[in-house]
């Protein structure tokens, strides 16, 4: 805590570098997965092999992955971010293909019957429907996305994990290491925290008029 209480410029700027990295990891994460878990409940038979793929994916070790990014992207932010979202896609488009299907047909159904169009099927029906169950899979892929930025320092990318490299590096800077441990933790502890106050909020329950729209379905 000496170092952190000492450097909170460092220490903020560092954070927001993280910060930034994470979250252009899930902008794009979540632009990728959408279309393909609506391609995948569209056409039944993607889901093995879509899955199959993206689970090799995440068996390979981030350090790894991003090492196969590099020759391509070179170091810096491109490589880890690019890695992160492969991450992050088996976690999405798994929560969201799961959301879909948990969608009882007989609701989809009744929608049909009152006129409603594939949009509005999707934004009035499925959305509200889908949205916790892909809160919950957003808030890990959120986490693990933090996790997997902090091995971005070693590739010239920033963020927090920069503090724990130059205090291995520089032999006895264990303040270093353990202000970029805590710094880290705290950050996943806060995105953690957030994505489940949104998860509680986006329950269909608790959204004024679903129940009434629900009873007319």
């Amino acid at each position: 805590m000496d170092y952190l209480l000492k450097n909170p410029a460092i220490v903020w700027q560092l954070s927001l570098q993280h910060l930034s990295m994470t979250s252009l990891t899930l902008l794009i994460a979540v632009l990728v997965s959408v279309p393909l878990a609506l391609l995948i409940n569209r056409y039944r038979w993607l889901n093995l092999p879509v899955l199959g793929v993206l689970g090799i994916f995440y068996t390979i070790p981030s350090l790894a992955l991003i090492v196969l990014f590099v020759p391509f992207l070179g170091l810096g932010a491109k490589s880890v971010i690019a890695a992160m979202v492969a991450y992050a896609q088996v976690i999405l488009v798994r929560s969201l293909t799961v959301g879909l299907d948990g969608i009882r047909p007989a609701v989809m159904e009744a929608a049909r019957g009152m006129g409603m169009n594939l949009w509005q099927r999707w934004w009035q029906i499925q959305v509200p429907l889908v949205l916790p169950i892909f809160l919950a899979g957003l808030r890990i892929a959120a986490v693990v996305t933090v996790a997997i930025a902090t091995i971005g320092a070693k590739f010239g990318a920033g963020g927090l994990g920069t503090l724990l490299f130059d205090g291995i590096a520089q032999s006895g800077r264990y303040d270093k290491i353990w202000a970029g441990a805590i710094a880290v933790s705290l950050l996943a502890f806060v995105i953690n925290g957030l994505f489940l106050m949104l998860e509680w909020a986006a329950h269909p329950t608790r959204r004024p008029g679903w129940r009434l729209g629900a009873r007319g379905l």
